[in-house]
């Protein structure tokens, strides 16, 4: 019996504040740049000479990124699940605010942490060749903000150098600010990542809400990916319950899923779910990719004897009560696990949770422990057998 993590039940009650929504796009940010209407002189009564319109300010006005998309190709290209609307990559052309001038030397860490502090649509302009940002510290999202979409253009890595966390969100963090009396079901932030790289982010050691989340930590609000790849990211080597190498996710608003959509995630390591992790959340995975990853902790959940506990999910790794995961024209090939599923770990403790899925192919996917019979990669634990349709599972 596996079980699940009391600790996220144990917030406080705070004062009910409503949360902020951002205009994101509505043209205030934007000053106008039209001639203004000539004044009648009060002396003479003629029409006085139009002034000249002050020049828009750069930083008020930000620019068109020239890529959206180009030179990133993520998830699995022979996936055809249908794209819902909310799992669809958000507009762009219009951004909030812009990183960099035109070239590299403006993209820098401190650039993407300040943009990521104010939220809204948050673009790249890093120049017309691929560029790689090493982050001196973690981008935190303040609880205050009602969407922040970070869009690389398709040209954009940032990479937390094998040492920090990259990205993150949490809604009960007091620290990025508290905006309501139930921090772990709130309707923002709504975080979007899309045509960017996400490489050799490193959560180790940092343990608050359970740790994990190597590239991503979110806890609350939304999270949508989109055409993403994850290389290399890593999270404590051992731990029962903790996890995610490339993401940890913890609450979503009203139990709505996590969307992941066109991404990839190879190589990446983690006491449990080589990959993604999370507690009680759904997830709707589609045309992706997983490769690579690993679940390198030992002992399983509950911690074995003498053990210090975790091993479970290469690639996926989902616990809790009454959750869903859908993956839908998804390839998982060549992850291991030291425990169990060395593709997808999945326990509902009250049997209410769904697993299901939709022509997506597992392939050499190792486990060393357990896993369930006549499920290859897989270990399950709910009512009955997950919903398998035109799929293949094998050694």
């Amino acid at each position: 019996m596996v079980r699940s993590a009391c600790f996220l039940s144990s917030v406080s009650a705070l004062v009910i504040v409503l949360p902020l929504v951002l205009s994101g796009c509505d043209g205030k940010h934007v000053r106008s740049s039209a001639a203004p209407t000539p004044m009648a002189s009060a002396a003479s009564g003629v029409s006085a000479a139009p002034t000249a319109p002050a020049p828009p300010s750069p930083r008020r006005i930000a620019r068109r990124p020239k890529a959206s998309g180009i030179g990133l190709r993520a998830g699995n290209p022979a996936g055809h699940a249908a794209v819902p609307a909310a799992a669809r990559p958000v507009d762009t052309s219009h951004p909030t605010r812009v990183v960099g001038h035109g070239g590299p030397r403006g993209c820098t860490s401190a650039a993407v942490v300040a943009a990521v502090a104010k939220g809204g649509i948050i673009a790249f302009d890093c120049g017309p060749a691929p560029v790689t940002i090493a982050m001196k510290a973690t981008a935190k999202i303040r609880n205050s903000v009602g969407r922040t979409v970070l869009d690389g253009g398709g040209l954009v890595t940032l990479s937390g150098g094998g040492a920090r966390r990259i990205l993150y969100m949490n809604t009960c963090d007091q620290a990025q600010g508290w905006t309501a009396s139930h921090c772990n079901d709130q309707t923002t932030p709504r975080l979007t990542v899309q045509n960017i790289t996400f490489a050799n982010g490193n959560a180790t050691g940092h343990k608050q809400d359970g740790g994990g989340g190597g590239a991503i930590f979110v806890r609350g609000g939304r999270l949508t990916v989109v055409n993403v790849r994850f290389t290399d990211n890593r999270c404590d080597s051992t731990g029962p319950d903790l996890g995610g190498a490339a993401i940890r996710v913890l609450d979503q608003y009203h139990g709505l899923p996590v969307y992941i959509t066109g991404s990839t995630f190879q190589g990446g390591a983690c006491s449990n779910g080589g990959a993604l992790s999370s507690i009680g959340v759904s997830w709707t995975i589609l045309n992706s990719l997983f490769t690579g990853n690993r679940a390198i902790g030992h002992g399983a959940n509950p911690a074995r004897g003498g053990t210090p506990g975790g091993g479970s999910g290469g690639a996926v790794y989902a616990d809790g009560n009454r959750f869903a995961i859908h993956i839908a024209g998804t390839v998982i090939r060549g992850n291991h696990a030291n425990e169990g599923g060395g593709a997808v770990f999945f326990v509902s403790n009250d049997n209410t949770g769904t697993l299901t899925l939709d022509h997506t192919h597992l392939t050499g996917n190792r486990n060393t422990g357990f896993q369930t019979p006549g499920l290859p990669g897989i270990y399950f634990h709910s009512t009955g057998r997950p919903t398998i349709t035109a799929s293949t599972l094998s050694r």
